[in-house]
């Protein structure tokens, strides 16, 4: 069986086992705690050289690092890639936002003020302002979109919303308030209700 190694308070991790809840792909999930350092042990390394999770393993030992490359491997073939040339890019165009424009911010804020030992988060600080200025500038984006829009890449739901659901749907534990974004609210009350959904506790 595909095997994921994750951290399941991941966002990132959450990613993958959203999309193959979606899709009704069968993983086998193993757990590893980023905060004890175990991806950073030489048998995780040597998995993978960049010691990040998620980790997607394929039974025949071939291994595929980053959470969005994860979920296209997942998906292709399936509804969530748009069968338009366009709808594709677009998806592609916000992938790449999701992971330069939002994540490092709300997904940074996230981890320091929710799950970061309050002595280590003293000294981040100072950086909470600009985490928290630039993640709401990526919030903002999405809310001028979602104002037009029902989806981020064509007529229907995609990779796309899975990607940028991952972090926003949890953005509160970050200092976030996602009530100044009411169309942002409502999309992730629509991704919620999509077939085989299932929330970020049952990832665990």
């Amino acid at each position: 069986m595909t095997t994921l190694y994750h951290d399941p308070r991941s966002g990132n991790c959450y990613k993958a086992v959203l999309t193959a809840a979606h899709l009704g792909i069968a993983l086998k999930t193993v757990d590893i705690d980023v905060t004890e350092g175990l991806t950073r042990r030489p048998e995780f390394l040597a998995k993978n050289p960049n010691g990040r999770v998620p980790l997607l393993e394929l039974d025949d030992g071939r291994l595929l690092p980053e959470s969005n490359a994860i979920i296209w491997y997942l998906a292709e073939g399936s509804s969530l890639i748009p069968a338009d040339k366009f709808a594709r890019a677009q998806m592609l165009q916000w992938m790449f936002f999701e992971q330069y424009s939002h994540e490092p911010y709300i997904a940074v804020a996230r981890f320091w003020l929710a799950y970061a030992p309050k002595d280590v988060l003293e000294a981040k600080r100072s950086l909470v302002p600009e985490w928290h200025a630039r993640g709401n500038a990526a919030l903002a984006v999405m809310e001028t979109h979602l104002g037009r829009n029902a989806w981020f890449a064509g007529e229907s739901y995609s990779l796309a919303d899975i990607a940028l659901y991952g972090y926003t749907h949890c953005a509160e534990e970050g200092g976030f308030d996602l009530s100044r974004y009411p169309d942002v609210s409502a999309w992730l009350k629509r991704v919620a209700a999509q077939p085989h959904h299932i929330p970020l506790s049952e990832s665990w």
